[in-house]
């Protein structure tokens, strides 16, 4: 996490400055929504970055995505295929809300001083890389370091979550916001004891260096968001269907079998578990053809593959050089970028 600050003479004003990073679920997603365990890490290919700095009024500035002028219809029909219907505005609004909210109930009294805020992302959107809750984390970053306040991690990734669930009612996981907070890979163990007990989970880091070469691939022609998924998933696993039920069990079991595989060194054996997570999940929700082609396309190189999130950027584990080379440039044919994740290990 990069807290920095700079005093301006002039004005003498600080200036915070901080950021966070995409998430990417390198096992068992979905299951983090439904008492499951995952591992995800954040990466710093891309990045939200957040200024925050004292002025007399208090301002929410808007972002390239905020914007609500066009030079034609066909440009707003474009923007929105492409981002959606919202920017990062309703973020930040959110997220301060929920900061003051937080302070309140614990008796922490915030002092009279207003502040400007305003948002960068460069995180590819509505690709299931986490890019809304990488804006909230590091919106509530500047709140805390602005007013001298520290939040636990695991209460913080709580936070972040509230202002997506409960004020903004987007339906989300837990992973997103840990792996966040944290920044650094992590087990996240979010069985009904703990959650019940102290309202998080158990969230366990995990060495990067641990990890075999890894790769993200995503399309850039995705417009749809997560949350119609989830809300699908969601009201079956309600509805206590027993495929939904069964297959988070084994989305949990898979998550431990790649733990204690990435922690004995027998980093080969993660491909299967990573192929096996995407197969369960085409069982269960129905994969657009791009998506699937995106995965089959990747696995024919001889790399594994499975969902970063809810589609539309795929993650996957490859043997050596001539694998990547391979699978970049049959995806790159397809305008799939691939990347490989600057995998943030902050410990």
């Amino acid at each position: 996490m990069y807290l920095g600050g700079r005093l301006i003479s002039k004005y003498k004003e600080v200036i915070i400055q901080t950021k966070s990073y995409p998430r990417a679920a390198l096992i068992g997603n979905p299951s983090d929504g439904y008492y499951g365990k995952t591992i995800a890490f954040v990466f710093s290919n891309f990045s939200a970055d957040i200024t925050l700095f004292q002025t007399p009024e208090l301002e929410i500035q808007p972002e390239q995505l905020d914007l609500t002028s066009f030079n034609s219809i066909e440009e707003l029909v474009k923007d929105v295929n492409l981002h959606g219907y919202y920017g990062g505005m309703r973020l930040l609004k959110a997220t301060v809300k929920v900061f003051y909210d937080y302070c309140k109930e614990c008796n922490i009294k915030l002092d009279k001083r207003n502040f400007t805020i305003r948002y960068k992302s460069t995180i590819p959107h509505r690709l299931g890389l986490a890019g809304s809750s990488a804006i909230i984390t590091a919106g509530m970053k500047a709140l805390m370091s602005f007013y001298g306040i520290a939040i636990p991690k695991s209460l913080l990734a709580n936070q972040v979550l509230t202002v997506e669930t409960q004020e903004l009612k987007i339906s989300a996981g837990l992973q997103d916001r840990v792996a966040q907070t944290y920044e650094t890979p992590v087990f996240m163990d979010f069985n009904r004891k703990y959650m019940d007990k102290q309202g998080f989970g158990k969230y366990t880091p995990i060495d990067a260096n641990l990890f075999p070469p890894v790769y993200i691939a995503f399309r850039t022609d995705q417009s749809s968001g997560s949350e119609v998924v989830h809300n699908d998933l969601r009201a079956r696993y309600d509805y206590k269907e027993p495929d939904v039920l069964k297959a988070m069990v084994e989305w949990a079991e898979l998550s431990e079998k790649v733990k204690n595989c990435l922690e004995s060194g027998e980093k080969s054996k993660l491909a299967a578990s990573i192929d096996r997570n995407f197969d369960l999940r085409k069982s269960l929700i129905k994969i657009s053809k791009e998506n699937i082609d995106m995965i089959e396309t990747a696995r024919s190189t001889g790399a594994s593959a499975k969902f970063t999130g809810s589609g539309g950027a795929i993650i996957g584990t490859y043997d050596d050089e001539k694998t990547y080379r391979s699978l970049k440039e049959k995806m790159n044919k397809k305008s799939i970028e691939v990347i490989k994740p600057a995998i943030v290990n902050h410990k």
